[in-house]
This record gives structure tokens, sequence and C-alpha cells, in this order.
């Protein structure tokens, strides 16, 4: 089984190679993204992450109904889910 966790892109760079990366936000954990499969993808929007991947585009609702759930299952603490 696959999971995929959405997180907030709050930076965009092109790294040496030619590859979009993002900085995005989980939970108050910031990790390196690749955005390769998600051109329209901006600072701001949320993302769907498996694998270091970000793999969909959502919205912010959606978003916080996933970490609402997570954070019910104890894996992200409720300070940090969407308001």
């Amino acid at each position: 089984m696959c999971l995929g966790v959405p997180g907030q892109i709050v930076t965009i760079e092109t790294n040496p190679q030619g590859v979009r990366m993002g900085q995005v936000q989980f939970g108050g954990i910031t990790k390196e993204i690749c955005l390769v499969f998600l051109d329209e993808a901006s600072v701001g929007d949320y993302v769907i992450v498996h694998a270091g991947f970000a793999i969909s585009r959502i919205d912010e609702k959606e978003a916080a109904a996933t970490l609402e759930v997570l954070a019910q299952l104890g894996e992200v603490p409720r300070d940090d889910a969407v308001r």
C-alpha cells in the first residue's frame, strides 16, 4: 500500500540538472520534493507527495481534511494542520 501525504509548497527552484524542485511543508517539517510531474504547481499550492515526488495538486479544503485525519491518527501534530 502506498501513502501520499499533503503538503504546501513554500519555495520553488530549478536544480543544477534543470529539474524543478520545491520546498514543501508537512506538519512543520520542510522537505525538498521533486515537482517534475506538476509543471503547473506554484508556491502556496497544496500537493500530494509520494516517495519524494509531488504527484497531484489538491485544494486547501481537501488538504485540511486529510491532515485532520492524520492528526487523529497521531501522525501529525494538530497545531500543524491546515486551518
